[in-house]
């Protein structure tokens, strides 16, 4: 157990399970994460082995017994009818019989229907009769003969979520953690290592719960296969529905007008779309102008009436380009449907995560720490939903002027849920406001800034805001920042040719008052004109090499001296050996340049890291290159620099370590082949002249 693990335990007994006994406990048992951890947080909800492991038997048992596999539906039945009653795990929907003027429920695995329920426990449960509820529940077996009756008998049913919680002790306890702590609880109650990502990584995985604390919240996020799009929409928490396919009727979503039956936004907290890209699907005009109704009103029409509702809509759906190729040809959109690519639809959401920037998921980036049993904190999260922080930053920024209120709708509804989901307490300082802030305008920003390119009537927008001083501050996407000259084309319709309006420069300024400059395209090395400056790089931006950051400065020096005290790990001896390449690409064959390196031994794999640093040094002689190291033992050198004979010193915040993990094993990806490819970690480069 880590650290952060005792903590979480310490503060949060008997809510909290450990992520890894999920897959323990599984098997072929086609069971949403929240029953499997609902069942591990009776039996395993501890830090003792011996407990957790008898637990886990426990919950196996259960499901072994308890639970109905669809090719086993006739075996349990006749248990049924032998035993005279036997308890169940299975998902019931229920109907309202007209006729009969009786609730039916339908077991979905069990395969049996027409099962009397009394209009109380309908009343108490009413997600019953839209979609189905997984439940515990204790069926009878009563033959009788008229025909018409139901030999099946619902004796007790108990929906499988958690029913009471303390919602002041949850506040209670948050402040027991730092903001980094909590963050990390989060990523592993999501079942996530947070070791694995980045701060920014984190918060796009954190926006996703949005939704579940934030009423009518519209979110977006279009992006590459495999990345966990819709995981927690189908997993995390019994109050939001994941409808696949992306296609729904307007009586399933809203109501029947023929039987006045509520449909999906009535009775859920989130109703998400899965695979809701795709240009060639079928789309009905009246789904979406009610739908635009909803999103922008809160409400929808039922004849002549009128009726409100408080579900989130959550969109997701694959790419199929780069996003240089869309933001080219046409905008960041350009998978939906023809008949959701409309401004006027378009407008109505809230944000949009960049699903390009989520890693694809691997087997190391799941967790083995401590979460929140995701009921649990499904229903904290739903207790939320009544709360208003969409006003926690008003004493320390202002919004620009020219923001519009659509946009300010947008803005505030991502920064209340964001500070829900990481200071619900209330207790943030004021550099972490501004950074929820600049989240919350970044994922409206670029559903603007798509919305330019695809309705000419849109008015441009400074997204910018203000401190009590008065200072302006832009905001800027990371795309914005990786390909100006491609972000800010304006495309007509069936037009991908050269037209323009207004390309930025190679370095953007973004926060003239710090004098820091982002950088959107790195120097090149035919530049011959070299300068002092000071670059800041996004996490997740991309297009980042050596021979970008590197090869002018290091051009035409004889001597080389890096100082990194992190060289120790192999990805960072690669690293290294990267950074070699690109020296050798700046001389001829007949010249030679001396490298040296100072680093600091690896205090437990010494041995390792010397044999690594010889084997450098053995095949730099072939290329010209004489690389020498030593080891700095004085531990006072914390310097991450390169210097060069010829006068220039490049300081590193991160030294060679700036690309984030990424498959080393695997050759037929392209990020372990060319640098550009790959991610950055956050991190900032100055060039001085000495």
């Amino acid at each position: 157990m880590t650290q952060l693990d005792d903590k979480i335990n310490q503060h949060f007994a008997g809510l909290v399970v450990r992520k890894d006994l999920v897959k323990a406990v599984k098997g072929n048992a086609i069971v949403p994460t929240y029953v499997l951890e609902y069942l591990l947080g009776q039996y395993c909800a501890t830090n003792d082995a011996a407990t957790i492991q008898t637990g886990i038997d426990t919950v196996r048992e259960i499901l072994r017994k308890h639970y109905v596999h669809r090719n086993e539906a006739g075996l349990v039945r006749s248990t049924i009818k032998e035993k005279g009653r036997h308890k169940v795990i299975d998902r019931i929907s229920v109907s309202l019989n007209d006729k009969d003027d009786v609730y039916e429920a339908e077991f979905a695995n069990l395969g049996i229907k027409k099962v009397l329920i009394d209009s109380g426990t309908v009343k108490s449960h009413q997600k019953l009769l839209v979609g189905g509820v997984w439940c515990i529940a204790d069926l009878e077996y009563e033959y009788t003969e008229d025909k018409s009756a139901s030999p099946w008998i619902l004796a007790s049913l108990k929906p499988i979520q958690i029913s009471r919680f303390d919602l002041d002790g949850y506040l209670e306890a948050r402040r027991k953690f730092s903001t980094d702590e909590w963050i990390d609880l989060l990523i592993q109650s999501i079942g996530f290592n947070p070791q694995m990502f980045g701060k920014r990584n984190k918060l796009l995985q954190l926006i996703r719960l949005i939704p579940f604390c934030e009423r009518n919240y519209n979110l977006i996020e279009l992006g590459p296969k495999g990345t966990g799009k819709s995981h927690v929409y189908s997993e995390f928490s019994p109050h939001g529905i994941l409808i696949s396919g992306g296609e729904v009727t307007v009586p399933k979503l809203f109501v029947h007008n023929g039987t006045g039956k509520l449909g999906l936004v009535g009775y859920w907290d989130v109703v998400a779309f899965d695979e809701f890209a795709g240009k060639q699907k079928r789309v009905d005009k009246a789904l979406v102008d009610i739908m635009k109704n909803y999103m922008a009103n809160k409400s929808f029409s039922r004849g002549v009436e009128t009726l409100g509702a408080e579900a989130s809509m959550v969109f997701v759906g694959n790419t199929d380009h780069t996003v240089p190729y869309m933001l080219k040809h046409s905008d960041l959109f350009d998978p939906l449907p023809e008949k959701f690519h409309d401004s006027a639809f378009l407008d109505r959401i809230h944000s949009y995560i960049p699903g390009w920037e989520v890693d694809v998921i691997r087997a190391e980036m799941f967790s083995a720490g401590y979460g929140f049993v995701v009921d649990y904190l499904a229903e904290i999260l739903r207790s939320l939903r009544s709360h208003d922080f969409s006003d926690r930053y008003k004493a320390l920024f202002t919004l620009g002027d020219d923001i519009s209120t659509r946009d300010r709708d947008g803005i505030n509804k991502t920064f209340s849920g964001l500070m829900k989901l990481l200071f619900p307490d209330g207790q943030a300082n004021d550099a972490e406001i501004e950074e929820v802030l600049r989240c919350a305008v970044e994922g409206r920003k670029r559903v603007k800034d798509q919305l330019l390119r695809i309705d000419a009537t849109y008015p441009k927008v400074r997204f910018a805001y203000s401190d009590a001083a008065g200072q302006e501050r832009l905001v800027h996407t990371l795309e914005e920042d990786e390909y100006p000259n491609q972000y800010h084309r304006r495309v007509a319709p069936g037009d991908s040719t050269e037209a323009t309006a207004g390309v930025q420069g190679a370095l953007a300024a973004v926060e003239p008052s710090q004098g820091v400059l982002i950088v959107e395209q790195p120097p090149r090395t035919t530049d011959n004109t070299l300068k002092e400056q000071h670059l800041v790089f996004q996490e997740n931006q991309r297009g980042v090499s050596f021979d970008s950051l590197f090869g002018a400065y290091l051009a035409g020096a004889k001597r080389i001296v890096v100082t990194d005290p992190y060289l120790r790990m192999f990805h960072q001896l690669r690293n290294l050996m990267e950074l070699m390449e690109t020296i050798s690409k700046l001389h001829g064959p007949e010249d030679e340049v001396a490298v040296h390196v100072v680093t600091v031994e690896d205090e437990f794999n010494g041995d390792r890291q010397t044999e690594n640093l010889q084997k450098i040094a053995d095949a730099c002689a072939t290329v010209g290159i004489q690389f020498t190291w030593a080891y700095d033992t004085s531990g006072t050198k914390h310097d991450r620099d390169i210097t060069t004979d010829h006068g220039w010193k490049v300081v590193l915040s991160r030294g060679l370590d700036v690309f984030q993990r990424f498959e080393l094993n695997d050759t037929f990806n392209f990020a372990n082949r060319l640098q550009q490819q790959r991610q950055c970690k956050e991190f900032n480069v100055t060039y001085v002249r000495l």
